[in-house]
C-alpha cells in the first residue's frame, strides 16, 4: 500500500487539486478525508508535485487543507463467484445494501464489499499438483445459477507457474485458499476464488482474438433480418427521448441469444433505472423460466448520482461482461446511455480546462469510446474454448441530431447501426428502428439476396409515399401505388412486432429464414388488381391474415392454414396464376 498523502489546494464541483509528496499514478484511487468521512476519489492529471483529481462522492464540505490518503491501487473491481443477480452502483458497491443501511437517501463514504464474505462455495479442483499454468486458465470451478464458474489463474499473474497444491472438493469462502502456485522466480503465492481487477484495463488472458462472424440471434425481426449483430460484435441504438432505446434493449436482453446480460444505466433519469429495476425481477427468463435475473448483473448510475460515478459505471460493467467471457461464455453488454456517459467525460474535461472540442466535447471523445468499444469481441481461450463479449449501447442525441459528436463518434467504431425514427414512434411503429437510415456489417440469419430483396422494396416504397404526399394517391400509377403497398405491407407484418404476444413477440432465427422466404414470394409476384381501391383492400386483409400468421405457433394446424390461406389470396391475384 502507497503511503503517500497530500493535502487539498482547491475545490472545483467534483474535481480537487491536491499536493502531495512521494510518489502516485495516473487513475491511482484515494480517499479525501472530511472529518470521519473517507470520500473515494480517482487522479485523473498530474502536474509536477499536484495531481487533480476526480470525487465519486458530492464534495460538499470539502475545502483547502482536508487531507487526502493515496491508496496506490487503480480503480479496480472484485471478481468471483456471486456476481450474477447483483445490483452495484458505478463503483461495485452493491445497492441492496446501501438501502438496507442509508435507507432511501445515499449516504457519503459508505462502501461495500462488492462480494458475500461469508457465503460458502462448493469446489471442484480440476488442476493437479505439478501442472503447468498460466493467467486466466482453470484451476476448479463452482456453481452459480446455471453455470459453472470457473475459478482461474489470476489475471496479474505473468509467465507460467507451477501448481504446488490444491485444494479437495467442499466448500469454501471466496477468501480461502483454494490453491498454491509457484511463479519462474520461485517465489510462491495462494490463490482465493476473489480477485481484484483495475476497470479501465482490458483484460487480455486468451490465446487469440478472432473476427465476430456468427449472427447473435436477438429474436427481434428487423434486427436479424435487416440490420443484424454478431455474436461478440459492438452496435448502437441511438435515437430521441421516448422512442423505445431502453424498452428495446431489455427485449434485446430478454430474447437474445447469450448466457450473461450485463446492464449499464449509465447516468439514465432516475425514474428510467427504477423501472428498470423493478421489471428485471418480474421478466422470466425463456432458457430457464426463472427471473431474467438470475443470469443479469445491473449497474447503476442514475443522472442524480455524481458525474465521476457516472464515467466509472461502464468501465465497471465491461469489465464485469469481460470476466465472465473468461469462462467460456457468451455476454451481451447494454450501456445506456453512452450520451450521458459523454456528458460526464466533458464535464471533468471542462474543470480540467482542456481545450474543448466540438459542442465542448473533450478533443479526445471518439478515442474514449473506441476504446470502450474494443473492450467487446470473440475470444479463444487458452484451453481450446471460445466466449465473447457483445456490446450494444444508445445513445440519446439532442433533438434526435445523429450528426452530434457522441453519435458520429459511435458509428466510426462500431458494425451495427440501429437508428431509431420519431416519426416510426409517433406512428407506433415498434421496434422504431428506420428501416432506411440504419445498416449493419454483419451477416443476417437471411440469405443476403433475399434481403435486398425487402430493401430495396422499402427504399422504392418509401420514395412513392413521399411523392403521394404531394400529388396524391390520383397523381400515381397503378403499378407505383401496389408498390408502395408492397412496402407497407412488409413493414406492418414484417419490421413490427408485438413485444406482448407469446408467439410474436419473440421469433427464432428458423422461423424468420421460414416466414421471410414465403413473404418474399408475395413481394416478387406481380399482381394484377383491378384499381387502387381493390388493391387497398386486398393489402390490408393479406396485412390481418399474415399477422393472425405471425401469432400462430410454427408448425402448428393454425400456422399451416393461415399460410394456405396467404399463398391462395396471392395466386388469385397473381399474373399467370
Amino acid at each position: 500500500m502507497s503511503q503517500t498523502s497530500g493535502t487539498i489546494v482547491g475545490v472545483n464541483g467534483n474535481m480537487i487539486t491536491v499536493e502531495f509528496e512521494g510518489a502516485v499514478g495516473q487513475n491511482e484511487v484515494g480517499y479525501a478525508c472530511l472529518g470521519d468521512l473517507r470520500l473515494m476519489c480517482e487522479i485523473v492529471r498530474i502536474r509536477g508535485n499536484r495531481s487533480d483529481m476526480q470525487v465519486f462522492e458530492d464534495t460538499s464540505g470539502l475545502s483547502v487543507g482536508d487531507p487526502v490518503d493515496f491508496t496506490g491501487e487503480l480503480l479496480s473491481v472484485e471478481l468471483g463467484p456471486g456476481l450474477l443477480t447483483q445490483i452495484y452502483d458505478g463503483l461495485q458497491n452493491p445497492l441492496p445494501q446501501l438501502a438496507e443501511q442509508c435507507g432511501f437517501f445515499l449516504q457519503r463514504g459508505t462502501y461495500f464489499n462488492a462480494l458475500d464474505r461469508e457465503a460458502t462455495w462448493a469446489f471442484t479442483p480440476t488442476a493437479a499438483v505439478g501442472d503447468k499454468v498460466t493467467a486466466g486458465e482453470e484451476l476448479g470451478s463452482v456453481p452459480e445459477g446455471i453455470f459453472k464458474h470457473r475459478i482461474m489463474v489470476p489475471f496479474r499473474v505473468s509467465g507460467t507457474c507451477t501448481v504446488e497444491s490444491v485444494a479437495a472438493a467442499g466448500g469454501f469462502t471466496i477468501e480461502e485458499s483454494i490453491a498454491t502456485l509457484k511463479d519462474e522466480h520461485g517465489n510462491t503465492f495462494d490463490v482465493t476464488m476473489l480477485q481484484r481487477w483495475p476497470v479501465k484495463v482490458p483484460i487480455l488472458a486468451y490465446r487469440e482474438r478472432l473476427r465476430p462472424t456468427e449472427p447473435l440471434v436477438t429474436k427481434i425481426r428487423i434486427i436479424d433480418t435487416f440490420f443484424p449483430v454478431a455474436r461478440g460484435g459492438t452496435y448502437c441504438i441511438p435515437g430521441p427521448f421516448g422512442a423505445g432505446k431502453t424498452v428495446l434493449q431489455q427485449l434485446t436482453s430478454r430474447h437474445a441469444d447469450v448466457d450473461i446480460v450485463v446492464v449499464a444505466a449509465c447516468g439514465e433519469r432516475a425514474g428510467e433505472v427504477v423501472e428498470t429495476l423493478r421489471e428485471f425481477p418480474e421478466l422470466s427468463d425463456p432458457r430457464t423460466g426463472k427471473s431474467l435475473m438470475d443470469r443479469t448483473i445491473i449497474i447503476c448510475n442514475t443522472s442524480s448520482m455524481p458525474v465521476a460515478a457516472r464515467e466509472a459505471s461502464v468501465y465497471t460493467g465491461v469489465t464485469l461482461a469481460t470476466y465472465y467471457r473468461q469462462m467460456g461464455l457468451n455476454v451481451l453488454m447494454l450501456a445506456d446511455s453512452t450520451s450521458r456517459w459523454a456528458q460526464a467525460l466533458r464535464e471533468t474535461s471542462g474543470r480540467l480546462e482542456e481545450i474543448p472540442g466540438e459542442e465542448a466535447f473533450p478533443a479526445y471523445l471518439e478515442s474514449v469510446i473506441a476504446s470502450f468499444y474494443e473492450r467487446g469481441g470473440v475470444v479463444t481461450l487458452k484451453d481450446g474454448s471460445t466466449g465473447s463479449v457483445t456490446i450494444g449501447g444508445t445513445v440519446s442525441p439532442a433533438g434526435g441530431n445523429f450528426d452530434e459528436p457522441v453519435t458520429q463518434g459511435t458509428l466510426k467504431v462500431v458494425g451495427a447501426f440501429h437508428g431509431l425514427s420519431r416519426a416510426r414512434s409517433d406512428a407506433r411503429r415498434y421496434p422504431a428502428i428506420d428501416p432506411l437510415e440504419s445498416w449493419s456489417k454483419y451477416e443476417s440469419v437471411v440469405d443476403a439476396e433475399s434481403v435486398e430483396v425487402g430493401r430495396e422494396i422499402l427504399r422504392r416504397g418509401n420514395d412513392i409515399g413521399q411523392m403521394m404526399k404531394v400529388v396524391g394517391e390520383e397523381g400515381t400509377s397503378q403499378d407505383d401505388f401496389v408498390l408502395y403497398l408492397k412496402s407497407e405491407y412488409i413493414d406492418g407484418t414484417y419490421l413490427q412486432q408485438d413485444a406482448f404476444d407469446p408467439v410474436d413477440g419473440a421469433t427464432a432465427a428458423e422461423r424468420q429464414h421460414y416466414v421471410y422466404g414465403v413473404m418474399t414470394g408475395f413481394l416478387k409476384a406481380s399482381l394484377q388488381l383491378e384499381d387502387k381501391g381493390a388493391a387497398r383492400r386486398f393489402f390490408h386483409q393479406l396485412t390481418q391474415t399474415t399477422r393472425d400468421w405471425n401469432r400462430a405457433e410454427m408448425g402448428s394446424e393454425e400456422f399451416k392454414e393461415i399460410q394456405g390461406r396467404l399463398e391462395q389470396m396471392v395466386a388469385e391475384v397473381t399474373v399467370n396464376a
